[in-house]
């Protein structure tokens, strides 16, 4: 018997993968053979739905990819809700056209033919419009002003002069002053690794240029020294919340693969973009199964620019480069060596872009070169070592020159800003006691993986040990696959750690069965592998373990703050 199911259901409230309009989109699982005749069916009925309701202009959109198929359709702001119980309609409606009478993940309240759906659809419709938030988003979109919204807020302008209010309770327009709203200078920034510091280093780079900041991330959205709240708001929600702080005069916003998918950008406009790379990691969610659709995804924040605002991009990255072969967009190429070709090229035809020559950080524009910063002055690179912080430098020096934020500040930024647990927690954090080396971070696949190893390797040392855990959400390929990287270190022991309540699925010892089974098959033996129930414990174990001149690499994905006191109270002890 056929199956279908229904994966997920959402609304998108802004640019997405499939379209620069908000809508609605599920996710069908199905074998191959059947999707094809389903897109077909659910295309059918989807036009006849928007038909009876009277939805003439809008659009529908399908994606397929290996053992599913996204189906969406565009849909007014003010009736997302009425679009996604739409979507599900329309898959009723071709699995009753179909003979598929086994489908899964249908949540509509009237399950039924088409002339009683179109019905249930028109109530719900007229519950959920709103044309006095239509009126207004028209009338922002004509006198060029920020618009945002979500279930609660609407809002116009952002920083100092943004103005909000409930949704159930909107300013006619006619009262409006629309010149009085203003916005302010606004980064997103991108990738698979690398983005919360990039955040944070640019951050450090507004402030000093004297201006008051905001940001958003996977850890906390913050105003200057205060953080507003914890949590990961890289989505659109943390988006909004930073923009309608009106203390906030220049934002950079963390965007994670999950928001992008799940609803689409949060804000409809930026000043610039950043995507620092794209790597294998969090494949299989909502129809991302390769690298080549993740980037894909990432590539939404272009959606955000006007054709002369700056993307800033990785000339490093040959993902990258290709994907970006086919935009029509103002870019500025970064890369560690000048002779990188893309860069040349880019150069050749009079671009912007910034690279590394003579171990200075150059900025290329209008055939002029600008020396910012020597790259091992700058503490996050740790003295030239860590390769993927120089990446990160670049991209920031990227964003922040296309903002127009002044050389001195940025090279003010780039010398005061330290990766230690204060300013960018669990990214890289450095430190050395009783001749002890110690670097802690988040390092959470592959491609993390790969890139502190290499700087674990130029780092003089005697000794090498590893800690590394894993969640259980992650595949047995995926673990060894960072296992492998982590083991270009040459480690000299390993710590394979639990990781207690994200074993999602998994029984408590299974991925630190598959770290420790990887290891003792690249070489090492079973006496220089040992386990830990926590991260906490394995920490300990690790700097009981360490003499004068070894090097612990602590990849630390779950307890980090408490894992980060234990590394601090070995340092301070030392110094007592």
């Amino acid at each position: 018997m056929t199956r279908v199911c229904i994966e997920n259901s959402r609304r998108l409230t802004g640019a997405n993968l499939f379209s620069m309009q908000t809508g609605a989109v599920l996710d069908l699982l199905a074998e191959d053979a059947t999707l094809t005749n389903f897109k077909t069916a659910w295309e059918n009925q989807a036009s006849k739905l928007l038909s009876a309701i009277g939805w003439s202009q809008e659009n529908t959109f399908h994606r397929l990819y290996e053992g599913g198929i996204s189906l969406g359709l565009t849909a007014p702001i003010d009736c997302l809700y009425s679009a996604a119980e739409l979507a599900e309609a329309a898959v009723l409606l071709a699995g009753k056209e179909l003979g598929v009478e086994n489908i899964t993940g249908i949540e509509l309240e009237s399950a039924t033919g088409f002339d009683s759906l179109a019905q249930y659809l028109q109530e719900l419709i007229v519950d959920e419009q709103n044309p006095a938030l239509l009126k207004l988003a028209a009338a922002a979109e004509s006198n060029n002003v920020l618009f945002l919204f979500d279930d609660d807020l609407v809002s116009l302008g952002s920083g100092p002069t943004c103005q909000k209010w409930k949704v159930d309770e909107l300013p006619a327009v006619k009262d409006l002053v629309w010149s009085s709203y203003k916005t302010i200078p606004l980064a997103l920034i991108t990738g698979t690794n690398g983005k919360s510091t990039s955040v944070r280093l640019a951050s450090a780079i507004a402030e000093a240029a004297s201006m008051q900041v905001g940001s958003t991330s996977t850890d906390y959205i913050k105003v200057g020294n205060n953080i507003i709240d914890k949590g990961d708001y890289s989505g659109p929600g943390g988006a909004r919340t930073l923009l309608r702080d009106k203390r906030v005069e220049i934002a950079f916003l963390e965007l994670a693969r999950g928001g992008l998918l799940r609803r689409g950008l949060g804000v409809p406009e930026a000043d610039t973009a950043l995507i620092t790379n794209v790597a294998a990691d969090h494949l299989g969610d909502y129809g991302i199964n390769s690298v080549a659709e993740l980037r894909q995804a990432k590539f939404i924040v272009q959606k955000a620019l006007k054709p002369t605002s700056p993307l800033v991009l990785n000339a490093d990255d040959e993902g990258v480069v290709e994907f970006a072969s086919n935009l029509k967009q103002n870019i500025i190429w970064f890369a560690e060596n000048f002779n990188n070709q893309t860069l040349v090229n880019h150069l050749n035809d009079k671009g912007e872009a910034i690279s590394v020559l003579e171990d200075d950080i150059v900025h290329f524009k209008a055939e002029k070169r600008t020396r910012i910063v020597n790259i091992k002055d700058i503490p996050l690179t740790l003295g030239g070592h860590a390769r993927h912080n120089v990446q990160n430098v670049l991209g920031v020096c990227g964003i922040c020159c296309a903002l127009g934020i002044g050389y001195e500040a940025i090279r003010q930024g780039l010398l005061g800003f330290r990766s230690d647990a204060t300013q960018n927690p669990g990214r890289g954090n450095f430190y050395e006691a009783r001749g002890v080396k110690v670097l802690v971070d988040f390092a959470h696949n592959e491609h993390g993986m790969q890139a502190l190893a290499s700087t674990a390797s130029s780092i003089t040392s005697k000794r090498r040990l590893i800690l590394m855990g894993q969640a259980g959400d992650r595949s047995d390929e995926s673990i060894i696959d960072m296992v492998n990287a982590a083991m270009q270190a040459q480690p000299d022991h390993l710590i394979a750690s639990e990781t207690p309540g994200y074993e999602r699925g998994r029984e408590a010892h299974e991925t630190a069965d598959v770290i420790a089974a990887t290891a003792l098959a690249r070489g090492l033996s079973k006496d220089c592998i040992t386990r830990s129930n926590n991260p906490t414990e394995g920490i300990k174990k690790a700097l009981d373990w360490a003499q004068a001149g070894d090097l612990l690499l602590l990849f630390v994905l779950t307890n980090r703050d408490e894992s980060i006191r234990v590394v601090e109270d070995y340092v301070k002890s030392a110094t007592d």
